[in-house]
């Protein structure tokens, strides 16, 4: 298992995860442990989230109507038209 040293960690964020540690029953480098693997988690959600808009966006971005089709747009407008 690899060992991660921080330095200057500000006091307050310290006594933060110190707080959370001691809520949790957990030791603080449990705590950052937990708190770094939850950050990761969020982190990677966030951009699969994003690769899946991007996909649906560059999906909808090459569709092209093939010559003599009318756009259901403007059919519709021509609808409530009657």
């Amino acid at each position: 298992m690899a060992t991660l040293h921080v330095r200057n960690v500000p006091e307050k964020l310290y006594k933060r995860i110190q707080k959370l540690a001691e809520e949790e029953n957990r030791s603080v480098t449990a705590e950052v442990i937990q708190l770094l693997s939850q950050g990761l988690q969020a982190r990677e959600a966030r951009r699969s989230v994003a690769a899946a808009i991007d996909r649906i966006r560059s999906r909808t971005q090459k569709v092209t109507l093939p010559r003599g089709w009318t756009d259901s747009v403007d059919l519709i407008r021509e609808d409530r038209r009657r």
